[in-house]
């Protein structure tokens, strides 16, 4: 495949400046037959062999889940993504989104294996000599050999640099001696290896393959959690632990891009998995809503019912159309990278990090929906929600991790902004020229003229181009006014990621129906339709208020009366 034969689609961070194509984007409606029974032959694996054992694997019962693992290694879904030189499948990024949603049901045994095939593997896949990748990768895709990946440590969570184990190399240069503690290592007690992030030379940020069963390695108890209870959750205690010198995985002192890089995908497919849990939690309280009877009628006849359904369904929907937009995304910038004659692998790395702003607002978007979603499945359940012996509980308890896992929230949405800007500095995107022009518009007289364009959804479409300018006015003005102090300025920071998430998910919605509607009509898609509309107004009013909320923090007199008056513009949606 040629360079120019690649369909060039918008950069990382592009969204806020430019307007996408619905036919450009990539929908559920667009997956092909062949993944559709790739994602059957999951769901089918998790139904008969998770739900069935679900009490069993929550009690860790030994050997439970390593027998999965392998179960699932030998169907294909450890090695899915892998190239096929190292016995994996080497499907694509949108059938690796399926495959990780529908893996997304499965609680404790998703986690498992997120980490496994995530950031257990793709450390060697994307860093690895190619002897490395030889010796695990063929063993990892059919879970012959677990792994694990051991970056936290006591003094060290979302400062992941500052981690204190370190590596000593030996006299003659043969091995690293490496000590130190890591915590909360998914898969620990039953890894087979571990990778490994330690201090050479006391400040050379280094990563490692370890063998798992290496003299001087031991493991805390297993941690009592408030849920993803059967998740093997341990401390990992290194004391001067013997690892020969060509288990360095990259470079000494570049273990950053590993641990930073290998969150971006990590991140992306949290979002695919949470996904497929935020849309079983509707199918289940609208199950149980149309059994439940009270007051002589099923609850789902009640109105306050109705609207956590309803929200249920259109928070899913709205995260479901961003998440397949942006893995066609990377998939395309993965095709054109390797038309420019990039490895499979390292195509995917450097696609990933090209949308790693985008992978960060998945990850926050994903999980909240997902924490809405079971929320509201407790209370459709009532009192049985709140019983151990229902589904509501457990997704309730397991949901909860997912804002913590891969960088919390918090940390995404910081770095979600300061990646933006940092771009926007490196004129690798130009945020600055669209912001100059809002101000310029705001300092005009608004124009109410102009013939009412009457094509699907255009005032949807103009509202979102609308918000943009929202966005870019707050945005303009914090640098103005913070410059190079704005990364300490962290309400703003974080409003602006919400408006900015909250606008990415509603022109997904938007586009998705819109490509729908063109491929059938209108009267075939009003539910679709009236989803995206009614998310598309919620999210404006959101953006109206967290706007206001950063404004008052950048501006003041006149200037902040202007922004607002801006803002109320820019936030508008008439139907």
């Amino acid at each position: 495949m040629s360079v120019d034969s690649i369909k060039k689609v918008l950069q990382g961070g592009e969204f806020l400046i430019k307007n996408a194509v619905a036919a450009d984007v990539f929908t559920p409606d667009d997956l092909n037959e062949e993944q559709r029974m790739f994602g059957a032959m999951a769901e089918d694996f998790v139904k008969t062999r998770i739900f069935p054992n679900i009490e069993k694997i929550d009690k860790m019962e030994p050997g439970l889940m390593e027998e999965l693992l392998h179960e699932a290694g030998t169907l294909g879904l450890l090695g899915a993504t892998l190239p096929q030189e190292y016995d994996g499948m080497g499907v694509n990024l949108n059938t690796e989104t399926l495959l990780s949603e529908k893996l997304g049901l499965s609680h404790s045994f998703g986690v498992a294996v997120a980490a496994h095939t995530g950031i257990g593997t793709l450390p060697i896949l994307y860093f690895g000599t190619e002897e490395q990748k030889k010796k695990y990768l063929p063993h990892l895709a059919v879970g012959n050999l677990k792994a694990a990946y051991c970056l936290t440590e006591p003094g060290s969570g979302s400062d992941a640099l500052a981690a204190k184990s370190k590596a000593i190399l030996s006299d003659d240069g043969k091995f690293y001696h490496i000590t130190g503690q890591k915590m909360w290592i998914t898969n620990s007690g039953f890894a087979d290896i571990f990778i490994v992030f330690a201090q050479v030379d006391g400040d050379k940020f280094t990563g490692f393959v370890i063998d798992a069963k290496s003299e001087g390695i031991t493991l805390g108890a297993e941690e009592n959690k408030m849920g993803i209870k059967g998740s093997s959750t341990r401390q990992v205690f290194f004391e001067n632990v013997k690892v020969p010198a060509e288990n360095v995985l990259g470079e000494i002192g570049k273990g950053y891009k590993i641990a930073f890089n290998v969150l971006n995908i990590g991140r992306y497919k949290l979002c695919a998995m949470v996904m497929g849990g935020s849309k079983a939690a509707n199918t289940q309280s609208i199950k149980y809503a149309n059994e439940r009877v009270q007051f002589k009628q099923t609850i789902a006849h009640f109105g306050a019912i109705k609207h956590k359904l309803a929200q249920q369904a259109i928070l899913s929907f709205a995260c479901e159309s961003a998440t397949y937009r942006v893995s066609n995304l990377i998939k395309t910038k993965v095709d054109e990278l390797k038309a420019e004659g990039k490895s499979p692998e390292i195509a995917k790395l450097l696609a990933a990090e090209e949308y790693a702003i985008e992978c960060a607002a998945l990850k926050v978007m994903g999980s909240e929906t997902l924490d809405y979603c079971v929320d509201e499945m407790v209370q459709v359940y009532g009192g049985y929600g709140f019983s151990e012996e229902y589904p509501a509980a457990r997704s309730y308890r397991d949901a909860r991790i997912n804002r913590i896992f891969e960088g919390t929230n918090e940390i995404n949405r910081l770095l979600a902004v300061d990646m933006l800007l940092r771009r926007a500095m490196k004129g690798q995107i130009d945020i600055i020229g669209p912001a100059m022009k809002v101000q310029q518009e705001l300092m005009a007289i608004p124009d109410f003229g102009g013939e009412e364009d009457e094509t699907f959804f255009a005032k949807e479409k103009k509202a979102v181009v609308q918000a943009k300018k929202a966005i870019l006015m707050i945005a303009g003005a914090a640098v103005q006014k913070y410059m190079q102090d704005l990364e300490n300025q962290q309400e703003i920071i974080m409003c602006l990621a919400d408006m900015s998430f909250d606008l990415f998910a509603a022109e997904s919605a938007i586009l998705r129906v819109e490509k729908k509607v063109n491929r059938s009509s209108e009267a075939a898609c009003q539910e679709e339709i009236a989803i995206a509309q009614v998310f598309l107004n919620d999210a404006l009013e959101k953006m109206h208020s967290i706007g206001k909320t950063a404004i008052a923090a950048i501006a003041e007199g006149d200037m902040q009366r202007m922004m607002l008056i801006g803002l109320k513009r820019f936030t508008k949606f008439d139907r």
